[in-house]
């Protein structure tokens, strides 16, 4: 991928979104049900559009929601919806839009107590806390967010009862059930005025903060934070967990500044990222260039992006790569949570570095190896039998000190914390730890990059099957297995992974772009690396040039 020449500058007035056109957009437009890309699509963590390009308006989220209720009717989900959203422009008139639904179809809806923004995290904890011990009345939730994507997108995403990213038989009826309606003219949406929406009886509140702030010492060690006087910069990047970070460190007594502490739906306080535009990537050294800036002010600085969902760990070392925090975070929690469950396994995506497989078994864990999206976590966390999971694009969530569930979803802000944990109890930055790993098993070099594909080849690419791989060596070694299932579950992964004794790649088609992705690692250093990602592409391309 080649780096804009203004990426990690500080954004300036043309880069920003004009909001009151982007709302005007989502109500006065009208997608076409026929159009591919105008149509509602869920990919791996609901549906996302923007309202510029007639992806993601009214129409779509009424749609959804409609869907979103009858589906809830189908499965018997007679308990609250809960229903949060994240600072994106685009959230508050698709959360209105949807509490206009839910209303209208005589759905309980928890709401903000504090009319705030939610992140992902405590929805899921929401939903679980309500969950506990019930068998009949269980709740489900929505949160209204696009993550990290620009500000000018939108996102919408349904969490069923067991907290976690709804899995692909409830998204794919629910996705195929909005464009029905969409193609039938909205006519079967039931909807109210939001100000009787909003006064129903069916719309009560929850205080998702403090539900969530006062349940954390039972995730994290906060006595031992507060006691080393852990130094911690908290950068919400205009996001959702703005005013979680005050009251954590406010209601636990940590040393804990809240860098930046303005929500903004422009984000023009934001540096650029890799490709100039605005994007609340905390794993990004562009897009946290701010933070890295102030590194030394701090033992531990945190980001997260605009749902919380995700994290980022910044050391007076710098911005940790995703997959070494990972790696030290699993080494450290085995260690440290005497409550956990013996046979309790480690999770990770089958793009994430295979430093987490050398982790794993010198801890004598077994090793759950699982497509990406989080959703293939949550059976394993729901019961206790994964301690953590966790996957490259820096989300992963793991047990209370108690060995049971925290969330099903991704939670940036407990990663960001047990950073602070991992300084205050072993006296050593997490960078330093990964250092420890480095000088036992080697220095892997990983990289992502993009290519472009169009739709009928990005299909074939998600359809291999392991025989149309000829190639017998990849970057002088020979290939040891080439898989199209997930060694952990068996489930398809929507592409292609290619493993040797040092290296690995790994492909499949994007979600939302005309691209595909490869992965690629190697504990040869970055020359083989190269070599790694110049032959994955070969293979790749030989395969979709009869697509």
């Amino acid at each position: 991928m080649s780096v804009d020449a203004r990426a990690g500058q500080p954004a300036e007035e043309s880069d920003l979104v004009d909001v009151a056109h982007l709302v005007t957009a989502y109500y006065a437009g009208h997608p076409d049900a026929e159009v591919a890309d105008q149509q509602v699509s869920f990919g791996t963590s609901g549906h996302r559009g923007s309202s510029l390009s007639l992806s993601f308006n009214d129409d779509h989220i009424a749609a959804v929601s409609q869907a979103i209720c009858e589906h809830r009717a189908n499965a018997g989900v007679t308990g609250p919806l809960f229903l949060a959203r994240d600072t994106h422009a685009l959230s508050e008139p698709a959360w209105t839009t949807a509490l206009e639904v839910f209303a209208a179809n005589d759905v309980t809806v928890l709401i903000d107590a504090r009319d705030g923004y939610t992140p992902t995290p405590a929805l899921s904890h929401a939903i679980l806390t309500h969950n506990r011990d019930r068998t009949e009345g269980l709740a489900d939730g929505v949160v209204v967010t696009p993550s990290h994507n620009p500000p000018a997108d939108g996102g919408f995403k349904y969490n069923p009862p067991n907290g976690g990213p709804a899995d692909t038989d409830i998204t794919k009826w629910i996705q195929n059930r909005a464009n029905e309606i969409v193609r039938a003219g909205l006519s079967d949406v039931r909807r109210i005025p939001f100000a009787r929406a909003r006064a129903a009886d069916t719309t009560d509140r929850y205080d998702f903060l403090d539900a969530y702030v006062r349940d954390l010492p039972a995730v994290v060690d906060l006595a031992a934070i507060r006691s080393a006087g852990v130094r911690i910069g908290a950068d919400p990047l205009g996001g959702a967990s703005v005013a979680y970070w005050g009251e954590i460190g406010e209601r636990y007594g940590l040393d804990l500044t809240v860098v930046n502490p303005v929500a903004d739906p422009t984000w023009r306080f934001m540096t650029l990222d890799w490709d100039g535009k605005i994007r609340m990537d905390c794993s990004s050294p562009h897009a946290m260039a701010s933070l890295i800036g102030k590194r030394e002010a701090y033992q531990i600085a945190t980001g997260n992006d605009a749902d919380a969902d995700r994290h980022g760990i910044v050391t007076p070392d710098g911005l940790m790569n995703p997959n070494h925090y990972l790696a030290v975070a699993i080494s450290y929690l085995f260690g440290h949570r005497d409550g956990w469950p013996g046979g309790a396994a480690v999770g990770k995506t089958l793009v994430s570095s295979s430093m987490i497989d050398l982790v794993a078994d010198d801890l004598g864990r077994t090793l759950l190896e699982v497509p990406v999206g989080f959703k293939w976590f949550v059976p394993g966390l729901l019961d206790g039998s994964v301690g953590f999971g966790g996957e490259e694009s820096a989300g992963a969530s793991f047990l209370r000190t108690d060995g049971t569930v925290w969330t099903t979803d991704k939670d940036g802000l407990i990663l960001a914390l047990l950073a602070s944990e991992i300084q205050a109890v072993t006296g050593r930055s997490p960078s330093e730890h990964y250092a420890d790993l480095t000088a036992r098993f080697g220095e892997p070099a990983y990289a992502r990059v993009d290519a472009p594909a169009n739709r009928e080849q990005k299909a074939a690419l998600g359809k291999l099957a392991p025989e149309q791989v000829t190639a017998t060596e990849l970057a002088g070694e020979e290939i040891t297995a080439k898989l199209t299932t997930a060694p952990g579950n068996d489930a398809p992964i929507g592409g292609l992974k290619v493993t040797t004794r040092s290296a690995w790649f790994a492909a499949r088609p994007s979600g939302t772009e005309d691209v595909y992705k490869i992965y690629a690692e190697s504990f040869q250093g970055p020359e083989h690396l190269a070599e790694v990602q110049k032959e994955a592409r070969a293979v790749v391309d030989a395969v979709l040039e009869g697509a």
